[in-house]
């Protein structure tokens, strides 16, 4: 990585979703319980976004952070839609459970980006972002308008996204997404630094990912953060997949496979998720998001767990995991 910012430490951060109410409604005293909880473990990786809660989530972190050292942590935020204050009845419908009154667009240009930037800085209430992401340039998100979005990220967010870095302005920059391409798209055209590769590795679902994105990212010299390794609460059996109600076929089976053999060996799916999404070298970090501060604790504990050897291999043995995938040594 070009931008040597994330380190050993940071390989176990907070996601800003929860926060921003994506599964249900959190107030602010609940969201703080949360980022203390995370803080007073040691977590100082942290990253939001504008989008959610329609700028809730980065409001929130940047209540509570702003009382921190600013060199103790590494934050990330995410650029690519523009935000207007609208009348309660003009809040567009979302994924949000409870978002505050705002309108937005999508928007990849230089102009869009500078603003973006100054809007965020100033709800985070922070001097500097360490890591910027251009966010859900991606088909699932802006749908067939993604050549058009590409090609606007092209001339515009990809270049000054780059300058800004080479300014000091920012440390590092990349994609935050849902789909392999968008990554693949960029670093066709620009010098990313870290990308945050959102629901795309999974235990359960990578090997499109070890065939595609990994030999891709570590060409380039770029590094990955996983958004959704528990497959947005999937994985601890939430009625959810990847952000959407609907399970593909199979995938519950494979869960409750796994977690059977992993009860074998006196561990949980949630400790042999975290491990497997590290174990893979193009993986610097990842973000498990929290509604609740136990769900920080098990996050931590987890990272710290020991899964013994045998279990990946009977994981491997039953074909759950794919064969080219990396697995903790």
């Amino acid at each position: 990585m070009k931008a040597d910012i994330l380190t050993e430490k940071h390989r176990l951060g907070l996601g800003g979703v929860a926060i921003g109410t994506a599964f249900e409604p959190l107030t602010d005293g609940d969201s703080y319980e949360v980022l203390q909880k995370a803080w007073d473990l040691g977590i100082c990786y942290y990253d939001t976004s504008p989008w959610y809660g329609l700028t809730k989530s980065e409001r929130r972190f940047g209540n509570y952070l702003h009382g921190q050292n600013r060199e103790d942590f590494v934050l990330s935020t995410k650029v690519g839609r523009l935000f207007v204050e609208v009348p309660e009845d003009e809040v567009p419908p979302t994924m949000w459970q409870d978002p505050l009154h705002y309108d937005f667009e999508h928007n990849y240009t230089a102009d869009a980006i500078k603003r973006s930037i100054e809007e965020s800085l100033e709800r985070l209430r922070l001097d500097y972002i360490d890591i910027i992401y251009v966010h859900d340039l991606s088909e699932d998100q802006v749908g067939d308008r993604y050549p058009y979005f590409l090609k606007q990220a092209r001339e515009g967010a990809f270049k000054v996204l780059s300058e800004l870095r080479d300014q000091g302005i920012i440390k590092a920059w990349g994609m935050g997404v849902n789909k392999i391409e968008p990554i693949l798209d960029c670093l066709d055209s620009a010098d990313p630094d870290i990308c945050l590769s959102a629901t795309q590795y999974s235990i359960l679902e990578h090997e499109d990912a070890v065939d595609r994105l990994l030999p891709a990212v570590k060409k380039a010299g770029v590094k990955l953060v996983s958004g959704a390794g528990y497959n947005s609460g999937f994985i601890n059996g939430r009625p959810r997949y990847n952000y959407k109600d609907v399970i593909p076929k199979g995938m519950t089976e494979k869960r409750d496979r796994i977690s059977t053999i992993a009860k074998k060996y006196n561990i949980d799916i949630v400790d042999a998720a975290l491990h497997f999404v590290l174990a893979a070298d193009e993986f610097i970090s990842i973000i498990p998001g929290a509604s609740k501060p136990e769900q920080v604790e098990d996050n931590v504990n987890a990272l710290q767990k020991k899964i013994p050897a045998e279990f990946w291999k009977e994981l491997q043995s039953e074909g759950l995991i794919y064969e080219k995938a990396q697995i903790p040594s």
